[in-house]
């Protein structure tokens, strides 16, 4: 493993800043400034009572509308803000002990990037037309001729970087140093799928060597997440397979899906510690997303009590509803503004709140867990039991996600209950949950 020591304990409150604060949804002309990175302030405090050492934001510099489709890489959106704003929540966030992760996004850039507006004015001599996979007619090239170029996935207002280009590994790097230097703790990679594992590689070796405790976690959805991860040198990725198989098993009953991605999870254990996570920017919300919301605290439970490190998106601890669909505008409703303060939060929301601290609180207890392996105790649909271990610490959780009660067989050692709704007889190897329950059992090794 390459990750800082710190990152052991470390749990995520992930804040999508333009959504959150309510920013506007493009860029306007002549933008002002407006001073919106400090709505998140009185946040902090909620997000330690939460049970997060960190805050983990979605892209703060300045872009054409969403933040992935960035322009310019050293300035923070106007429309959120300035320096002295990201210097002081900085500040904000250190006091309280809060690490912060930035997003990057270093695999394409919007098209009003410098660079790439360079190239329009100039054409193929222009000094950063090899920082683009371009096509120029074969007639010769005219003032005002837009270039054939490479974009991200279809999206023509996304211009693809050139990874094979040495000057684009240079900017990548001093840009991560700039915004480490004044204070950031790591980097979100975005679409890191998509680029060369051997851009990461000489990168992040750039990097490193003058931030060593820096954190680097690349977004995969698919593929052979050890070696990519491995291939360039990141100290984790994106656990999707998870994350599909939490909500999935519990929405077709069907637990040997979760049993399986469990088993991936472990040899994943073997060589990083993913990213973990039930929600984030890009997906639809986990309460909506399950066909029974009462299964909810299931998903929660694995979540906390598996290896990785855990991420926990806005809204999730309050159960926020939001559906992502594939449209214009389609991730509104998962990236939604925040109150100014906690207080105004709707009561409805704090069960599932309160349900986080508990989990968030136990795993903090055990902080060997980031390292944690499973074992499949008991095997069903609907009814699942495992153990977590590492370095002869170990924990039982017991999930059942039909509605009717349940007694599931546990290990003799599984003797305490730590968490959950269950209730473990004294004199049996077994727990008793209620309909869509779970317990947290301690176990002695």
């Amino acid at each position: 493993m390459t990750e800082p020591a710190w990152v052991q304990h470390a749990i995520w409150w992930h804040v999508y800043p333009l959504g959150f604060t309510g920013a506007e949804p493009t860029m306007l002309a002549g933008q002002p400034t407006v001073h919106r990175l400090p709505q998140l302030h009185a946040w902090l405090d909620y997000a330690l009572e939460l049970g997060a050492s960190g805050l983990a934001l979605g892209p703060v510099f300045t872009s054409e509308s969403h933040g992935y489709d960035t322009t310019d890489y050293f300035r923070i959106d106007p429309r959120l803000g300035d320096d002295r704003d990201f210097d002081e929540l900085i500040r904000q966030a250190h006091a309280r002990g809060l690490k912060v992760l930035l997003d990057g996004v270093f695999n394409h850039a919007g098209r009003g990037f410098g660079p790439f507006q360079g190239v329009l004015a100039e054409g193929p001599a222009a000094p950063t037309a090899p920082w683009f996979r371009l096509t120029w007619p074969q007639t010769g090239w005219t003032p005002g001729t837009v270039p054939g170029y490479e974009d991200f996935e279809g999206h023509h207002h996304l211009v693809a970087l050139n990874h094979d280009e040495p000057e684009v590994a240079g900017f990548v790097a001093e840009v991560m140093k700039h915004w480490l230097g004044r204070g950031a703790d790591g980097w979100r990679l975005d679409a890191a799928y998509a680029v060369p594992p051997a851009f990461w590689k000489a990168v992040l070796a750039d990097v490193r060597r003058e931030y060593p405790q820096a954190y680097f976690v690349g977004e995969y959805i698919h593929g052979d997440y050890p070696r990519e991860a491995g291939a360039g040198t990141l100290d984790s990725v994106t656990q999707y397979e998870l994350w599909k198989a939490i909500w999935s098993s519990l929405n077709d009953a069907n637990f040997y899906e979760l049993a399986a991605a469990l088993e991936r999870h472990n040899g994943f254990l073997e060589t990083f510690a993913p990213l973990t996570f039930v929600g984030n920017h890009d997906v639809t919300r986990l309460a909506s997303k399950l066909t029974n919301a009462d299964q909810l605290p299931l998903a929660l439970a694995v979540l906390l009590t598996v290896g990785g490190t855990p991420s926990i998106y806005y809204g999730d601890e309050q159960a926020f509803r939001g559906l992502k669909e594939d449209r214009a505008g389609g991730d509104d409703a998962v990236r939604p503004a925040f109150p100014a303060e906690p207080s105004e939060l709707a009561q409805v929301g704090r069960p599932v709140y309160h349900l986080h601290q508990e989990l968030i609180g136990l795993r903090r207890r055990h902080p060997w867990l980031h390292n944690a392996r499973t074992k499949v105790v008991t095997l069903s649909n609907e009814h699942l039991v495992y153990e977590a271990s590492s370095n002869g610490a170990a924990i039982t959780v017991a999930l059942n996600l039909s509605g009717t009660a349940a007694q599931l067989l546990v290990p003799s050692s599984a003797r305490t209950l730590l968490a959950g709704p269950g209730t473990r007889p004294s004199a049996r190897n077994e727990v008793n949950l209620p309909g869509y329950g779970w317990a947290v059992l301690g176990t002695v090794t």
